[in-house]
């Protein structure tokens, strides 16, 4: 059976306040705050950490680090304040910066950090102190979307740097207060947190994204910007290139290359993709009939839908409502 829409019952209009199309795809997206950890760390000192298969990140509480991460030529080196964001979670290395490289007898091991969670250790040498907390994230249903393929292996955000907002210092001082003095609780307001971390490294990478870099330039370029919130704002409206094109006043062709270029996927894919992303929410947070959630993802019926949510997930829309959701954790350790 063809995936054809419903017929549309009113010309499309742009709507009069655009969707925020970040914040839609961060909330439909789930981001979950896995693990928290924090660590004293006193130079000389080292960490090698491996390719992890969740995204994360470190805030410096305290001190100073340099970061090299495998695949990048040059080191990152981050002071108090500072946020450092690995998005694909690649190998890495962090040490106290003091000497070229780490030696041997620096690296601290991983049995060392996992012993020293949740107590007041300090690693390392006599030297300079470093306050280190790190944590790490996992994104549900639609973690491919193409803002986030767009993220660099490397965020780096320093509260020190000319015009970054000051909600983003304050952040790094709650994390670090929160991880110094747990208490119940601490694990939502943590993962509240995270939430505020990622928006400034999404912020962040919208201003640094150069020209005709696709996923990022396409929120700043009004038409497709536009094209963008009325998806989300109406994914189950019978939306198709021609009426895209219509609602944000450019032709077919010019709108479709364009789209294109901007986002890295055809319109219709990427209708169809948040679409799918949007069913899986659906799925796990309501308990509405597949036909309701058919209609509101822009399908003529079930059957049309299930057979286009299991092409894209790998199962029934049935067997996707019953598997488990992500769930935040509460254990407070060091990543390794």
């Amino acid at each position: 059976m063809s995936l054809r829409p419903k017929e549309l019952s009113r010309s499309p209009t742009l709507v009069d306040e655009k969707t925020d199309v970040v914040s839609d795809v961060l909330e439909t997206l789930r981001f979950k705050t896995l693990l928290f950890g924090r660590v004293d760390l006193g130079a000389p000192w080292a960490l090698r950490l491996p390719r992890k298969a969740n995204a994360s990140f470190y805030v410096v509480a305290r001190g100073s680090l340099r970061l090299q991460v495998e695949g990048t030529a040059k080191p990152v080196f981050m002071s108090a304040g500072d946020v450092v964001l690995l998005p694909r979670a690649p190998a890495h290395v962090l040490d106290d910066g003091t000497r070229k490289a780490p030696a041997a007898r620096d690296f601290i091991s991983s049995e060392q950090l996992r012993a020293s969670a949740g107590a007041s250790v300090r690693l390392g040498g006599p030297g300079a102190d470093t306050t280190l907390i790190t944590g790490c994230f996992q994104l549900g249903a639609g973690a491919t979307h193409p803002l986030l393929r767009a993220f660099p292996s490397v965020i780096h955000l320093s509260t020190q740097e000319p015009g970054r907002a000051p909600s983003l210092a304050a952040t790094v001082q709650l994390i670090s207060a929160e991880t110094a003095a747990p208490g119940p609780g601490s694990a939502l307001v943590l993962g509240r947190l995270a939430d505020v971390l990622l928006v400034h490294a999404l912020r962040a990478q919208a201003v640094l994204a150069k020209p005709g870099e696709a996923g990022w330039k396409a929120l700043a370029d009004p038409a497709i910007g536009n094209a963008l919130s009325l998806m989300h704002e109406r994914p189950g409206d019978p939306w198709t290139v021609e009426r895209l094109a219509a609602a944000v006043g450019l032709s077919r062709s010019g709108f479709a290359a364009r789209f294109h270029a901007l986002v890295g996927e055809t319109p219709l894919q990427y209708l169809s993709n948040w679409r799918m992303t949007r069913s899986a929410r659906w799925l796990h947070e309501s308990d509405d009939s597949l036909d309701a959630i058919a209609e509101r993802a822009g399908y003529e019926s079930a059957p049309a839908f299930s057979k286009a949510f299991k092409r894209r997930w790998g199962m029934g829309p049935g067997a996707y409502r019953r598997t488990p959701t992500l769930r935040e954790t509460g254990r407070v350790v060091f990543d390794t």
